[in-house]
């Protein structure tokens, strides 16, 4: 991964994940990843479609977008983290992607609401999150 490439990762979080159904067809879905400590990362749940499909077959391609029209596809491979620190793996997550919205310190904003450290790690449990980890094989794009 090349600097540009994580230079637009840092600013950018939108993105659109395709998995692969078992037929082949592609299914997407709407996401945020960012760059954590040099890798690729978007959250996910134990129940969600896609982490069905990458238990499957772990080919995945982000789009990542700004507002401005420029992109980056990046083809991967995913690995799944979900283990007993996925809580505290998603709180840096969440601590990289909303760096720059001005959240206080020991917040989170969670869909609009700001909540502790401690109340975001215990939705994280019961909401059986996990981390996407990305591989990146091939990018390309306008960025």
């Amino acid at each position: 991964m090349d600097e540009q490439i994580r230079a637009f990762l840092a600013k950018y979080h939108s993105a659109a994940m395709t998995t692969l159904r078992a037929d082949g067809t592609p299914h997407v879905a709407r996401v945020g990843v960012a760059l954590v400590d040099g890798k690729v990362w978007s959250s996910g749940t134990q129940t969600r479609v896609r982490t069905k499909h990458l238990r499957r077959d772990p080919r995945s391609t982000l789009f990542v977008f700004d507002a401005e029209f420029r992109w980056l596809a990046l083809e991967s491979r995913v690995t799944i983290l979900d283990c007993p620190d996925a809580p505290e793996l998603h709180l840096r997550l969440f601590q990289v992607m909303q760096q720059r919205m001005g959240v206080p310190e020991g917040q989170i904003n969670w869909f609009g609401r700001m909540i502790s450290h401690e109340e975001f790690l215990k939705t994280m449990v019961e909401e059986k999150r996990l981390i996407y980890e990305f591989e990146i094989i091939r990018s390309y794009g306008m960025y």
